[in-house]
C-alpha cells in the first residue's frame, strides 16, 4: 500500500477582538505560521470586533467561498459579556464537532490545570466547510494547532481525518 501525499488545505483565519490591531495580532501570527509550516495555504485574514452579527456574516462569507477548506477563529471564547464568537459559530453550523471541545480541554488540561473549564473552544461544519472556534491566546492557538488541528488536517493522518471526507461535508446540498 502507497503512503498518501500530503492534500494542503486553503485556510482562513479571523481574529475576534476589541483590542487587537493587524500589528499586535500575535494568535492569528501564530495560527498563520503554523499553517503555512504544515504546507497550508492562508486564504484569507481577517481581524473583526466581538459582535456576534458581524463574526456571524464573516464566517458565512468565507464558508460560501469555494477557496477557503477551514476557518480558524481566534478570541473570544471565554466566559465575559463581550465574548460571543461561539455564539456566532452555532448560528452558521449546519453541524457541531462536539468532540473538538472536549479535546481541546483534554489539551489545556495538561497545560493550565483546571483552568480549562473556562474555555468554550468548539467546531463545525457550513456549507462543507470546517469551522474551528479557539480561544485568543497564543499558546491557546499553538495546542489546538500542535495537538489536533495538524493531525487531523493532515490527509496522511491515520486512522482517519477531516481532509479525506471534506468532498463529502456539503453533499446534502447537492441531493436532489
Amino acid at each position: 500500500m502507497s503512503e498518501r501525499a500530503f492534500v494542503p488545505c486553503r485556510i482562513a483565519v479571523l481574529t475576534v477582538s476589541d483590542t487587537r490591531q493587524a500589528s499586535d495580532d500575535r494568535s492569528g501570527d501564530t495560527l498563520v505560521a503554523r499553517l503555512e509550516a504544515a504546507g497550508h495555504v492562508l486564504a484569507a485574514r481577517g481581524l473583526l470586533q466581538d459582535e456576534r452579527d458581524m463574526i456571524a456574516g464573516k464566517l458565512r462569507e468565507w464558508s460560501e467561498n469555494p477557496d477557503i477548506d477551514v476557518i480558524l477563529t481566534t478570541g473570544g471564547t471565554g466566559l465575559t459579556g463581550r465574548d460571543v464568537t461561539v455564539e456566532a459559530h452555532r448560528d452558521v453550523y449546519d453541524k457541531e464537532i462536539d468532540a473538538f471541545g472536549t479535546m481541546f480541554t483534554i489539551v489545556s488540561m495538561e497545560k493550565i490545570g483546571t483552568s480549562a473549564v473556562q474555555s468554550r473552544a468548539c467546531a463545525g461544519v457550513a456549507r462543507g466547510t470546517y469551522l474551528f472556534a479557539l480561544p485568543g491566546s497564543p499558546s491557546a492557538c499553538r495546542d489546538a494547532w500542535d495537538a489536533i488541528l495538524a493531525p487531523q488536517l493532515d490527509y496522511r493522518h491515520k486512522p482517519c481525518n477531516f481532509v479525506e471526507i471534506m468532498p463529502r461535508l456539503d453533499e446534502h446540498l447537492r441531493r436532489k
